[in-house]
């Protein structure tokens, strides 16, 4: 059954730094309860796993989160940068580099303190 896209709930990605996972958890939960539909990081390339243990495999995956990534924010209406202590990195730059050149609205949880919440 096609829905009207008019009539969809807003679609939020976020973006910032996996070393602030719990972060991510807790702007999920509050992003969902104001109704939006949440997409996030699926993977924590910080946390030990099988899929990344080899170095040569790290950096496929790597390369390959950081590109699906770039989808996530091509499917999203705004982007929510988490980002505790106004942390943000070079990746997370790049990511919100690449939605201002859409026209994506975005928001931080926290002021930047390199100077990058401003447009």
């Amino acid at each position: 059954m096609p829905t009207d896209p008019a009539s969809r709930p807003a679609i939020v990605v976020l973006c910032g730094s996996t070393r602030f996972w719990e972060q991510f958890t807790e702007a999920a939960l509050y992003e969902t309860a104001a109704g939006r539909i949440v997409l996030a990081p699926g993977c924590n390339l910080r946390e030990p796993h099988a899929l990344w243990s080899a170095p040569d495999r790290a950096a496929r995956m790597k390369a390959m989160l950081d590109t699906l990534h770039l989808r996530k924010i091509d499917l999203a209406d705004d982007v929510l940068v988490v980002n505790p202590g106004g942390y943000i990195g070079d990746s997370t730059r790049r990511e919100i580099e690449y939605a201002r050149s859409l026209g994506k609205e975005i928001r931080y949880t926290h002021p930047a303190s390199d100077g990058s919440d401003r447009a």
